[in-house]
């Protein structure tokens, strides 16, 4: 089997992110179906039908409601036989007397292949009254309950926003490699625990559900951290939407504040030209031929990222300046991020990617 392209992209539609674009073509005759369950190790191997769901719903009991998420209710439960504690994503779908489309059915089974420690773990695709669960790892606290928990006046330790980042990063391009993108990445779903461990929560499900305008309780959807191209309606984008998107978290990480917190997409629109600058062709090339992009915005000139971001240190607002530059094409990858002298000083042999035994 030929080895995919590295550069998932995706084709958007006004009001709703598709439900089918980047990552791997997995339409009925992908080769990665067939090999499904023969690729999941023995141990975490479950009982799937010919669609690549389990049918043991019966194995878990609900303990309770634990929150309504961008794709619908979230409950935390136990396996029956052994204990473990895990979240459970009952899936909102726009049209439940259809059932489950084929295409989130075949995606949701290849993110069972995405294991990694910086990845919320996928442990279970399970069916109930024609309602699909996804069964994940428990973790009780996300980024921005914890952000919010720290004290007025004081902000996270600087060691830890760089070891943060540094996880952030290594998961990103964990399923870069494997040309998933999240593309809805956002401190409510990054996960913490107790031992200094950040994980990404939700990858693809953009892809196999779409992003929705609205969440379960009708909340609109945030764009804070929703890349530039995303906004102006680019009819392509690929791995530089979810670097923007950890650049504006890095930001947040250092300031307990979100970067970009507009309320609609036009205002989100213009904080970032307030700060960055308007784009134009030069910087950014082909950008005024862009859907959404309008000769008549404003011309804002850049100002320094540091009077908007005081706690990074030189090196930091480097790396953040890289993340957050308009072309796509020239915005740092996650493995050149991952190198930047930034994290010359972060003890790595303790992060839990580093502790695999190769």
């Amino acid at each position: 089997m030929s080895q995919p392209s590295a550069s998932p992209t995706a084709t958007t539609h006004r009001g709703r992110q598709p439900a089918a674009g980047p990552g791997r073509d997995v339409g009925a005759s992908s080769p990665y179906l067939g090999r499904f369950s023969a690729s999941v190790p023995q141990e975490h191997r479950c009982l799937i039908d010919d669609r690549g769901i389990t049918t043991a719903m019966d194995d878990y009991t609900k303990i309770e409601k634990i929150g309504e998420g961008t794709y619908g209710v979230v409950y935390k439960g136990r396996h029956k036989t052994t204990g473990q504690v895990v979240a459970m994503k009952k899936i909102r779908l726009e049209s439940e007397e259809e059932g489950v489309p084929s295409t989130a059915i075949r995606e949701i089974s290849l993110l069972k292949e995405l294991n990694h420690p910086n990845i919320v773990c996928l442990q279970d695709v399970l069916m109930q009254d024609s309602r699909l669960y996804l069964v994940f790892e428990f973790l009780s606290m996300d980024l921005k309950k914890y952000l919010d928990s720290i004290p007025s006046g004081q902000y996270l330790e600087r060691s830890r926003v760089k070891s943060y980042l540094y996880q952030i990063l290594q998961g990103i391009v964990f399923c870069h490699s494997r040309r998933v993108l999240h593309r809805d990445l956002k401190p409510q779903n990054l996960l913490i625990d107790d031992k200094g461990v950040i994980k990404l929560a939700d990858f693809g499900l953009a892809r196999a559900f779409g992003i929705p305008v609205r969440v379960y309780t009708h909340e609109v959807v945030t764009l804070w951290y929703r890349s530039p191209e995303v906004l102006l309606g680019s009819a392509r984008y690929s791995t530089p939407v979810d670097i923007w998107s950890i650049g504006t978290i890095f930001a947040e990480l250092a300031t307990k504040k979100p970067l970009f917190h507009g309320d609609s997409e036009i205002d989100q629109i213009f904080r970032i030209f307030r700060a960055l600058g308007t784009p134009n062709n030069e910087v950014w090339p082909e950008v005024e031929s862009l859907q959404d992009y309008k000769n008549t915005f404003p011309k804002w000139k850049p100002v320094s990222l540091e009077t908007h971001v005081k706690n990074l240190d030189k090196d930091g607002l480097d790396l953040l300046a890289k993340m957050l530059i308009y072309d796509p094409a020239k915005r740092i990858s996650g493995k050149m991020a991952l190198n930047h002298p930034y994290f010359d000083d972060l003890d790595k042999s303790t992060l839990p990617a580093n502790l695999i035994k190769k």
